[in-house]
């Protein structure tokens, strides 16, 4: 084990910080998805029928599945629901790229 700490799981499991990035907007979408199922008390097949999908997809949904689900989807579940997103959530823990310099030095 070589003790190497990462800022969240996802900078652990991931190559990229634009992958890791990625999976941060994921979860994040997930657990308000999740969230706002819970509050209202909505049940499978209503939460289905809200975001047009089978069930089956949001018990993947509610189990945490995130392999299951692109970030598109998720966007798409969240319009259908009447949910904003803050579209920054989890970027601030992204480095800013090295800046581009001309002749590549």
């Amino acid at each position: 084990m070589t003790g190497k700490r990462f800022e969240s799981v996802w900078d652990a499991v991931t190559d990229t910080p634009r992958e890791a990035a990625a999976m941060k907007l994921q979860s994040a979408v997930m657990i308000e998805l999740r969230r706002y199922i819970e509050e209202r008390g909505l049940d499978r097949s209503d939460a289905a029928a809200l975001f047009g999908l089978p069930p089956s997809r949001v018990a993947d949904l509610m189990n945490g599945k995130i392999d299951r689900f692109t970030l598109d989807a998720l966007v798409a579940m969240s319009v259908a629901a009447g949910i904003t997103t803050d579209a920054g959530h989890g970027l601030h823990d992204v480095k800013e790229p090295p800046a581009a310099t001309k002749g590549g030095t």
